[in-house]
């Protein structure tokens, strides 16, 4: 975490992980909250295990995330939620290249 703030002091960086606008960086200039629900997470994470050539269930990866995600939210140190102030996105129903154009567009938007 240390370096990290080092690495954020320096300016002009992006950085991404479950906690850096809440516990790393909370004081970060402009910071985005991406969600999906847990069924959508779960199918890409599926076709993608697939693609990489695992045998696994839809029904285990959604178990997987569904516990994963119950442990970091109740987590003692740097649970899993939004950070104040944060632009929350909702990507279940998007491509990862409309995700990048609103989180550009809120940026350039927040620079004019």
């Amino acid at each position: 975490m240390q370096l990290q703030k080092e690495i954020a002091a320096q300016g002009g960086v992006v950085m991404e992980g479950r906690d850096i606008g809440t516990h790393v960086l909370p004081d970060a200039e402009i910071k985005f909250f991406l969600t999906a629900s847990g069924a959508e997470r779960a199918r890409r994470r599926y076709l993608e295990m697939k693609r990489l050539g695992f045998t696994i269930s839809y029904d285990e990866v959604l178990r997987d995330i569904k516990r994963r995600d119950e442990i970091d939210r109740n987590r003692a140190v740097a649970p899993l939620k939004p950070a104040p102030g944060a632009f929350i996105i909702d990507c279940s129903a998007m491509s990862v290249e409309q995700v990048v154009d609103l989180i550009i567009s809120r940026v350039s938007g927040r620079s004019s």
